[in-house]
């Protein structure tokens, strides 16, 4: 039967059958008591998935994608100079935004595959004495290449040199997955969207806005009414909605949220760390190497697959989805046909993960690519059984 496989994309990912009712549900009035009673305690339970207790939570009917647009607008001005690096699709097409946005962009280009370059973002601000750059762009997750960059450290940058300048970060991939601790790495804007780690049907873009950026919002001349945080805000403040909002999404994103808690973030963190070790390990198996340069950047939400050279990894993608049934990512800009991407986020267990290696191997195989079938997916298979052995059973093997 067609349809019923995991997706083992980077986003949209699988919903879980809860989530798939609660947007099920009726039409409610936005301006009625329902509507008003569940804001307050959803932006609440948001706070604590972004890592913060003070800053202000908006919602807009967007993908991430309007988040990033949002972000820009509501805290920069025609001109501003911003610093930004250059890591992969993703990364690229902020820049590319604020360039259509008037902004003056400073772009650190990096090889895809590597991490944001912190050192060198140190070094950018630490030379501009006259306090130009207004505001460092981060992509905490670069779902293009399975990198994660370190935040912190770009924090510690802006620190060191006693930078003024604004650090918002795309978390799109990594918030409600990997750890984000927006208050303890100073992030003043992050983004998400609703469907990666809360597990919804794209249509939400999720934003978290410092107290210093709602500062700098009074400056900030660039255009903006849809996505002006202003007015979010202030509706919020009061359990209510600028314009009609998508109510079906917001049950949804009140039971992901809720979810999320009672699984606790910590174990939420863990279990996709597990699953990632377990597909890294099933890539090690088949003798392929990843995109990310380095273990220790490697993400725990997608991993991208370098195919042999001369191999149209499209070819993987598109045989797998024909033959079986199942949807794996392809490769983006400058790595596009030199990989295929899993994803191993939002609603996804180890048993699910066997199941797309499995494919993923089938699929190589039919192609020719010479790896053991099997292969990977015992690998996987061994660390996963001893992940969740017990401590007698680990000190018995």
């Amino acid at each position: 039967m067609k349809g019923l496989n995991p997706v083992f994309i980077p986003g949209p990912t699988n919903i879980p059958e809860a989530l798939r009712h609660a947007m099920a549900a009726p039409t409610i009035d936005h301006r009625g008591p329902a509507f008003a009673e569940m804001l307050p305690s959803l932006l609440a339970d948001l706070r604590i998935v972004f890592g913060t207790k003070a800053a202000g939570i908006v919602t807009f009917p967007s993908s991430g994608s309007g988040g990033w647009e949002a972000a820009l607008a509501n805290t920069l001005s025609p001109g501003d100079r911003v610093l930004a690096a250059r890591h992969g699709m993703f990364s690229h097409k902020w820049i590319d935004m604020c360039r259509r946005f008037g902004l003056d962009v400073e772009v650190i280009d990096a090889p895809w595959g590597e991490a944001a370059p912190a050192a060198e973002m140190a070094a950018r601000l630490e030379a501009d004495k006259a306090r130009k750059i207004k505001a460092v762009l981060v992509t905490h997750n670069e779902t293009a290449t399975g990198v994660t960059s370190d935040v912190g450290a770009v924090r510690a940058a802006l620190d060191a040199s006693a930078h003024p300048a604004l650090l918002l970060v795309d978390g799109v991939s990594s918030i409600a997955s990997i750890p984000f601790r927006m208050d303890e790495w100073g992030v003043d804007v992050a983004v998400t969207g609703s469907q990666k780690g809360l597990m919804l049907a794209t249509g939400l873009a999720i934003v978290a806005v410092s107290e210093k950026a709602q500062g700098a919002m009074a400056e900030a001349k660039l255009p903006r009414w849809f996505f002006d945080f202003r007015d979010m805000l202030k509706a919020g403040a009061t359990g209510s909605y600028p314009y009609t909002p998508p109510t079906q999404l917001f049950a949804g994103l009140r039971l992901s949220t809720t979810m999320l808690l009672e699984e606790g973030l910590e174990n939420v963190y863990a279990r996709h760390r597990r699953i990632a070790d377990g597909v890294r390990a099933a890539i090690a198996a088949w003798g392929m190497p990843l995109c990310a340069a380095r273990p220790e950047i490697a993400s725990d939400t997608v991993s991208a697959v370098m195919t042999p050279p001369g191999f149209d990894a499209n070819r993987l993608t598109a045989h797998a989805f024909s033959a079986y049934d199942v949807s794996f990512g392809v490769g983006l800009g400058d790595v596009a046909g030199k990989l295929f991407r899993i994803g191993h986020l939002g609603a996804m267990t180890d048993v699910m993960a066997l199941s797309g290696l499995a494919a993923a191997e089938m699929a190589m195989v039919d192609l020719g690519l010479k790896i053991e079938l099997g292969s990977g997916v015992a690998a996987a298979q061994a660390l996963y059984r001893k992940a969740s052995a017990t401590p007698a059973e680990r000190k018995a093997a």
